[in-house]
C-alpha cells in the first residue's frame, strides 16, 4: 500500500508541476505584454487573431479564441477604446460590423512576441485526439473538485488588463 501512496504523490506532484509551469508562463508572458506593450496577454492575443484575418464579428472570434462571446467583447471594447481595433462596416452587408485592427494595431503586432496563450493552444494541439477528449473531461472534474465550477472561464488573464488605469 505504500508503494501506490508514494507513486501518488509522484503523479500529483507531476501534474501540479505541469500546472504550475503553463500559469508561470502566461503571468510572465502577461506581465510582458504589460510593461513593454501597454496592454494585456488577452488583447495581445486578441490582436493576433484580428492579424491573421478580420473577424465579420464578435461571435467569430470568440470562436477563434476559444472564448465565450462576453469575454471577447470586453477585451475587443477595450482594444476599440485604445485605438488599436476598428469596427467597421462588412463589404458584403453594411449591416455587419467587421473587426480589423487600426494601422496602430498592425503596428503593435509586428513587435509583439507571440502570446503564450497561442503556445498553450499550439501545446494542447499536439496532442492526439484521444489524449485531448480525456484532458477535456478530466480538467473540469478538477475546477469541480476545487469548488471553481461557478467561476467565469474568461480569457486567461484579461481582468488584469481590466483594472482601471
Amino acid at each position: 500500500m505504500r508503494r501506490a501512496a508514494a507513486s501518488d504523490r509522484l503523479a500529483l506532484t507531476a501534474a501540479l508541476d505541469a500546472l504550475r509551469r503553463i500559469v508561470r508562463v502566461l503571468r510572465q508572458s502577461s506581465a510582458r505584454t504589460e510593461r513593454e506593450l501597454g496592454i494585456g496577454g488577452a488583447q495581445l492575443f486578441v490582436l493576433h487573431q484580428l492579424a491573421a484575418s478580420p473577424a465579420a464579428s464578435v461571435n467569430e472570434l470568440a470562436g477563434r479564441t476559444y472564448t465565450h462571446q462576453s469575454s471577447v467583447s470586453v477585451v475587443v471594447r477595450r482594444l476599440v477604446e485604445q485605438g488599436l481595433v476598428a469596427r467597421r462596416p462588412a463589404a458584403e452587408d453594411g449591416r455587419r460590423r467587421e473587426l480589423r485592427l487600426t494601422t496602430a494595431g498592425r503596428r503593435l503586432v509586428q513587435r509583439a512576441p507571440l502570446p503564450a496563450q497561442m503556445r498553450l493552444i499550439q501545446g494542447l494541439g499536439a496532442l492526439g485526439r484521444d489524449e485531448l477528449a480525456r484532458l477535456s473531461r478530466l480538467l473540469p472534474k478538477v475546477v469541480q473538485g476545487m469548488g471553481a465550477a461557478g467561476e467565469p472561464p474568461s480569457m486567461l488573464f484579461a481582468e488584469l488588463a481590466e483594472r482601471p488605469s
